[in-house]
């Protein structure tokens, strides 16, 4: 089975020519720095401890910035090497003034690429975060006997079925696995069923996420352009989910006329198409990155900005959360938790159940089944107080502490090997 991975592995790189192609039209890749990903490396290797972490996207890696910041102090770590799969990642990161970290994109899992990777930067850790599992990178970390540690581990029922359906070769990865930390109940169950060695319960590590809200200001022009506005935010939209928050929009204003609507796409690549979507539904429309003044007559505020979403929670009363109508299992949450908002979704929320179980409980957060159910609580909501907030930093600083205890231990254990 590890064969024919290889051998499905050689067929992207043969059509990697294309598919980079058609990602640089998309806007998906670095145009000077895709050449990490076929492990050409751009950064220096400063001797000594390093420590790598592996993410896929933003929400991942917004996930473990607290956690980097914690270890940043810690004398013995030399370096923090972070990789992620995406461009829009790399362009969070910047935002950062990290001393001891680097980035580098996460090189395709080839098992000569993984090995190339792993000789230049001879991690003494690698934590890999969420639902990050790469065959070849877990072969060659095994081979070279450099702990892995899945962080935040989330496995899916869908993604559970699909690796139970190759019994063997499934059991030889999850066996690369040193210790696992699952973030819900569900992942718990399913890496037991998987043979993970050892597995231990922390928490969700995405409650660790900090909101500094001194720096999510948005100019004092474009406050004034809202001022009399309600404001309806739909976070980590993705397709078909705009169309369907617009149309809401237009029953909503019949009722509500200083409404004023806000979508985030999950992947702002896309906004050119939504704008031309929502457009011909006779809606007015103003995409952020043309710095057009919002008019009173305006509908729909179009993000395709990096890293602002707190920015647009902080003067929103409602969010609905995406991913979360259409069948991809829901967006995290948390967030506009943090700013007190009500939330709204739907019923497709596999990838964060017990987040959104606690929210119901609490109510703050509100589940909607169909789009007339949507129509309905989002008028409710937009007309009522805002919910008391939920308290959620003392259960952030509880995780990332044992999530720093943990890493430092396994840490240190290596060093005394060396």
């Amino acid at each position: 089975m590890f064969l024919i991975y290889q051998f499905l592995i050689i067929l992207i790189l043969i059509l990697s020519p294309i598919i980079l192609t058609i990602r640089f039209i998309k806007d998906k890749e670095d145009t000077k720095r895709f050449i990490e990903k076929f492990c050409f490396i751009s950064k220096k290797r400063i001797s000594g401890n390093l420590i790598w972490f592996h993410v896929a996207s933003v929400g991942e890696l917004m996930s473990i910035i607290p956690l980097i910041k914690k270890l940043e102090t810690e004398n013995k770590i030399k370096t923090i090497l972070i990789t992620t799969s995406t461009l829009s990642s790399s362009r969070i990161i910047k935002n950062y003034k990290f001393k001891k970290t680097i980035h580098q994109f996460f090189p395709i899992d080839f098992f000569y690429f993984s090995s190339k990777f792993l000789e230049y930067w001879k991690p003494t850790l690698a934590i890999f975060i969420d639902s990050e599992i790469w065959p070849s990178m877990y072969k060659e970390l095994e081979k070279k006997s450099i702990p892995l540690l899945l962080m935040n581990a989330r496995i899916t029922n869908k993604s559970f079925r699909r690796w139970k359906l190759f019994n063997q070769f499934t059991g030889n990865i999850f066996d690369c696995i040193k210790i696992a930390f699952p973030s819900n109940s569900d992942t718990n169950k399913y890496l037991k069923k998987l043979n993970v060695k050892k597995i231990k319960n922390i928490g969700n590590l995405k409650f660790s996420e900090i909101s500094n809200k001194k720096n999510i200001k948005l100019p004092s022009s474009f406050l004034k352009s809202i001022k009399k506005r309600l404001i309806f935010c739909a976070s980590s939209t993705h397709p078909s989910e705009e169309k369907i928050i617009a149309n809401i929009h237009s029953q909503l204003k019949k009722n509500i006329n200083n409404l004023l609507t806000i979508i985030i796409p999950r992947h702002v690549q896309r906004i050119r198409k939504i704008n031309e979507e929502i457009k011909s539904l006779g809606l007015r429309t103003i995409i952020r990155s043309t710095n057009e003044k919002i008019k009173k007559e305006t509908d729909i505020y179009l993000v395709d900005t990096y890293g602002e979403t707190k920015k647009f929670f902080n003067i929103s009363k409602v969010a609905f959360i995406g991913g979360s109508i259409v069948n991809h299992g829901g967006q995290n949450p948390i967030e506009p938790a943090r700013f007190n908002l009500n939330i709204i979704h739907g019923p497709n929320i596999d990838n964060f159940k017990d987040i959104y179980r606690l929210f119901d409980k609490k109510k703050a957060a509100f589940k909607i089944n169909n789009i007339s159910e949507l129509k309905k609580i989002s008028f409710k909501l937009l007309k009522m107080k805002r919910r008391k907030k939920i308290n959620l930093s003392d259960m952030g600083n509880l995780i990332l502490k044992k999530s720093e205890a943990e890493i430092l231990k396994i840490f240190k254990d290596e060093i005394k090997k060396t």
